[in-house]
């Protein structure tokens, strides 16, 4: 099939594409980015006044499957992730049964390759069933293609055993994603600790709970070498520690998520409202701007959702039972968008940075020629392979660049019919109603929220997975 997408503002951070131009697809591949661009045959759509970008990229998603498909399961929450303009998302471990093992990692593959509307990608725990006290078959699910290792959820209790993961870690090129929560000091708070947890009675999660371990796990990380990413950060300490440890040369990086950066503990009223119950439990307003600040300045590396769906039941229960998360693929755009870039902190780029790109590259697949391509799209004829979430352009001059001009998924399979794309109206105006989610969850605080900037269309490989054009 071929597709032209014409007039449609490209962005692309890694190559400095920032202009208007048109976009021929065709067999799933990008095979021109060029002015007055024309076609014998296919399907055209003139995209005056939207933005065309690398898909989307969420690394911190729970598909709950297998076991808690009543929550969602891979059908619904990749159908989600397309609606919302991701094009892959990298799965969280803590299932029934843990992701532990190659059997795990396979199922979820498989499953994906079955029912997905979105590349899926699997990180396997650090220990065996979450229990921190045995590693987990990690070389195994590396073999079968594991990403990442993490025991989000819970985190890693012990520096010995966190010590283990990461040199095992190391040894196969993969990064450790740390959820950091120090059971023994945070016990069983509920909320941020201070003024809202003494207002409302209930126990406190002190943010020292969060950032003792940041810091003992980039500590670790200075010791075994291996990469280490920080998982839904809440605090400005947390983030200066993770700045001090980039400033060092250490390879620590860190996320934050949308309601992190824009709520705060003092959303929760007198109705405790559990779609306000996440973990980290949301904290105070100086530490959500400090967030902000640590995305404007670079010190964030990826915006994620931490996708997290429960029934309405559930969240039904009374604060101390309910449990905590809430979800976030399909007005994540719109929200970051209404907040960040109307706001004036960031750029369209800087947003597409964070929350395409810069997750791409968080997996372990950073392009090492990112200069030459920069170089070489300025030419007439670009030359060298793309890396993930790269879009640009090949041309008449050159055809037996037959590797160039394409966006390869997360894992980069060498794959000529990879393209992921998600089209943008930044200018729409919406209202966040969760009853038009594809999620079979409804657990947002957004709801109702009027944002700015909405996806139109997600084409992944060679497919139109949703469109509103």
């Amino acid at each position: 099939m071929a597709l032209l997408l014409k007039n449609a503002h490209v962005i692309d951070p890694q190559v400095g594409l920032n202009e208007t131009a048109d976009i021929l697809v065709r067999d799933g591949k990008i095979v021109e980015i060029g002015q007055n661009l024309a076609m014998e045959k296919g399907v055209e759509r003139d995209l005056g006044g939207k933005i065309v970008v690398p898909g989307l990229v969420d690394i911190h998603v729970h598909l709950r499957e297998p076991g808690y498909e009543l929550k969602e399961d891979i059908a619904s929450g990749t159908r989600a992730a397309a609606h919302g303009g991701f094009t892959a998302v990298c799965c969280m471990p803590n299932t029934k049964p843990v992701i532990d093992n190659a059997v795990g990692v396979e199922y979820v593959k498989a499953r994906a390759a079955a029912v997905g509307k979105c590349r899926v990608h699997v990180a396997g725990s650090c220990s065996q069933g979450l229990k921190g006290d045995t590693l987990s078959e990690m070389g195994d699910m590396v073999a079968h293609g594991a990403v990442a290792f993490t025991d989000d959820g819970r985190g890693v209790q012990g520096a010995g055993m966190m010590r283990r993961v990461m040199d095992y870690a190391a040894q196969f090129d993969r990064v450790v994603m740390s959820h950091c929560q120090d059971e023994d000091l945070v016990g069983a708070g509920q909320v941020n600790e201070g003024v809202v947890s003494t207002r409302l009675g209930m126990l406190g999660w002190p943010a020292e709970g969060e950032e003792i371990q940041i810091a003992r796990d980039i500590a670790i990380c200075r010791l075994t070498g291996c990469p280490l990413h920080i998982q839904h950060l809440t605090t400005a300490r947390g983030l200066d520690l993770v700045r001090a440890a980039k400033a060092e040369g250490l390879p620590v990086t860190c996320e934050v998520t949308p309601h992190h950066l824009f709520l705060t503990e003092d959303a929760i009223g007198d109705d405790y409202n559990t779609f306000l119950k996440v973990n980290p439990p949301l904290r105070t307003a100086e530490d959500a701007a400090a967030l902000v600040e640590g995305v404007k300045d670079g010190t964030v590396d990826a915006i994620v959702t931490d996708h997290a769906p429960h029934t309405l039941a559930e969240k039904e229960l009374g604060f101390l039972e309910a449990p905590n998360g809430i979800i976030g693929l399909e007005c994540a755009y719109g929200v970051c968008h209404k907040v960040l870039v109307d706001g004036g902190f960031i750029s369209d780029e800087r947003l597409i940075e964070l929350m395409s790109v810069g997750p791409a590259e968080l997996m372990g697949h950073v392009p090492t020629d990112v200069a030459a391509l920069v170089e070489d799209y300025a030419e007439p004829a670009p030359t060298g392979d793309d890396p993930d979430g790269v879009i640009a352009g090949e041309s008449d001059a050159q055809p037996q660049r037959e590797g160039v001009n394409r966006l390869l998924d997360l894992s980069r399979v060498d794959d000529a019919d990879n393209v992921d794309l998600v089209v943008l109206n930044a200018a729409e105006e919406w209202t966040v109603d969760p009853e038009q989610f594809h999620s079979k969850a409804r657990n947002t605080p957004f709801g109702g929220w009027q944002v700015t900037g909405r996806p139109l269309a997600t084409i992944i490989g060679s497919q139109l997975m949703f469109s509103r054009l």
